[in-house]
């Protein structure tokens, strides 16, 4: 789903010699997971970082396109931490979302924040997907798209809306003149089938999987396309298979206005460290009036009120930004400080090369994949109906994804991911998830027969296992060392209930708040801090 502030993958200055790919000693379990020989034709080599150490690098060429397995190829960077246990249960490969999102540096996270004994017993393996980040060809449709200070988001008038819409008919023609002949082949399918071919590369005949956001949709669009090659399937913070794609960024839109409103009711909590007022209402009248008066005059000529929606977005996918968030609103309504907001976007909401990659892959795909209405009369009608409602950040989506409107290939229809020849899968969602609302969980968890859904009850972050709740951790390396996952809460469609962790606390007077678990998994899914 949208993310802003991609991550890339940062490849040790000092890389040592080749790893010596040796198939492992191997138990029952896994001849069916790695095959007999487990025979692999990677070559590994050292590219450890000072946070992933244990990481090794490797590339594989996949086709262009599937239905000619032997013309043009392209190449897909991977990323791996090899298992350390005996009892060895295949690879884990993993995927951060987006679309666009790089993945090589998750595998390092996911294998450092299991349980050292689950992660022994897999070879956790990331990827970079077809056009993005150490993949190539890597794209790069229009460099400095979301270069400040952009036009407010939201239109005054008929001119301001015909400015945005050709200045998105043009990102859409600049990718279609620099990558004409790649477009029609960077969808999910084509993403899906080359993670078969990953999964022949490593020498396994099933692999296991664990996706975060868009990787939910990907995961499930593998299991489809190949049942029998599915071992385990951890899906977290599930895409609605059904709103593929237009649909569901109308939810989010109201999705993230009420997480907007949470945390203007977190901050009207605080009022005592804060001073915006003890009112949620009073809170985000205070923040739609900073936004007016950064439409009129930019924080530090950089944050007007599209840089400023850029800025907030991330606490909408993640509650540990609050506090710094709302440090920065404060500084600027109360004490007319406009430094600590500069501060914010650049940390939260500008954007780079990498994310200039991220932005081009995402539209590229999503673009790709389903319809789009092509006129524009009715983007016009449903997101000024949707504004009327939910103004936080519905403009600000509607460009983010309106290149789909001009996009220069032709629409795929999505693949209805029903299915019931899979192992039992695990579903994890937030209640409150505005990137991907509750609703698409559930609605994944009835189309995948024998699945199991964990709800986080009162969670409203996106990306919730691996990110500090001790109850979703244990779901999760349970079900990958065992495979088998909770049956029956007693509470409607949920299997199993976990309770949210608690809202944050304002940052301490000295400043300095450690890095959380939760801030370094958001900001490898791509909304940094």
């Amino acid at each position: 789903m949208k993310k802003r502030a991609g991550v890339l993958f940062a490849v040790a200055t000092t890389v040592a010699g080749l790893v010596t790919a040796v198939s492992p000693a191997v138990s029952a379990d896994t001849a069916s997971a790695a095959g007999p020989a487990a025979r692999t034709t990677l070559t590994w080599t050292a590219c450890g970082t000072k946070s992933y150490p244990r990481l090794q690098c490797a590339s594989v060429e996949v086709p262009l396109d599937h239905a000619v397995p032997h013309g043009r190829k392209i190449t897909l960077a991977l990323s791996r931490v090899r298992h350390t246990a005996r009892d060895f249960q295949g690879p884990l490969l993993v995927n951060p979302g987006g679309p666009g999102g790089s993945g090589l540096s998750l595998a390092g996270f996911v294998a450092g924040s299991l349980p050292k004994k689950v992660a022994a017993q897999y070879d956790v393996i990331g990827f970079d997907p077809r056009g993005v980040g150490a993949s190539e060809p890597a794209l790069d449709c229009r460099p400095g798209h979301f270069s400040a200070v952009r036009p407010d988001s939201v239109p005054g008038g008929a001119r301001e809306e015909r400015d945005g819409v050709g200045r998105a008919r043009a990102f859409a023609e600049a990718c279609g003149e620099r990558y004409g002949d790649v477009l029609p082949y960077i969808d999910t399918v084509s993403a899906a089938k080359d993670l078969d071919v990953v999964r022949r590369a490593l020498g396994a005949q099933r692999i296991n999987y664990f996706g975060y956001s868009y990787g939910t949709y990907l995961g499930a669009v593998y299991a489809r396309l190949f049942p029998q090659r599915v071992r385990r399937l951890a899906l977290d913070s599930v895409v609605d298979p059904t709103g593929v794609w237009y649909d569901n960024n109308i939810a989010q839109d109201h999705a993230f206005d009420a997480r907007h409103k949470a945390f203007a009711a977190w901050v009207a909590r605080h009022d005592a460290v804060y001073g915006l007022g003890g009112d949620p209402a009073e809170v985000e009248a205070a923040w739609y009036r900073m936004r007016e008066a950064l439409r009129r005059s930019p924080a530090g000529g950089k944050v007007g009120p599209a840089e400023l929606e850029d800025t907030y977005l991330p606490g909408g996918y993640f509650n540990g930004y609050w506090p710094h968030l709302a440090e920065a609103f404060a500084s600027y309504v109360n004490d007319k400080d406009p430094a600590p907001l500069v501060a914010a976007y650049k940390n939260f909401g500008a954007s780079d090369a990498s994310d200039d990659n991220s932005y081009s892959v995402y539209t590229a795909v999503q673009c790709r994949d389903a319809s789009w209405p092509r006129d524009w009369g009715t983007w016009h009608e449903d997101n000024w109906d949707v504004h009327e409602k939910a103004p936080f950040s519905t403009w600000n989506n509607a460009w983010y994804n309106a290149p789909c409107a001009f996009w220069p290939t032709g629409r795929l229809d999505p693949p209805d991911v029903t299915n019931g020849e899979l192992p039992p899968a695990l579903l994890f969602q937030a209640t409150e998830d505005a990137a991907t609302p509750y609703a698409g969980g559930a609605a994944l968890h009835r189309m995948l027969s024998g699945s199991a859904l964990v709800v986080e009850s009162g969670g409203g972050n996106h990306g919730i296992t691996l990110s500090g709740n001790a109850c979703l951790d244990r779901h999760l390396a349970d079900y990958l060392a065992t495979g088998e996952v909770p049956r029956g809460s007693g509470l409607g469609e949920a299997d199993a209930v976990c309770d949210a962790l608690p809202d944050p606390k304002p940052l301490p007077p000295e400043r300095a708040a450690a890095p959380t678990r939760g801030s370094t998994l958001h900001g490898l899914l791509g909304y940094r801090g």
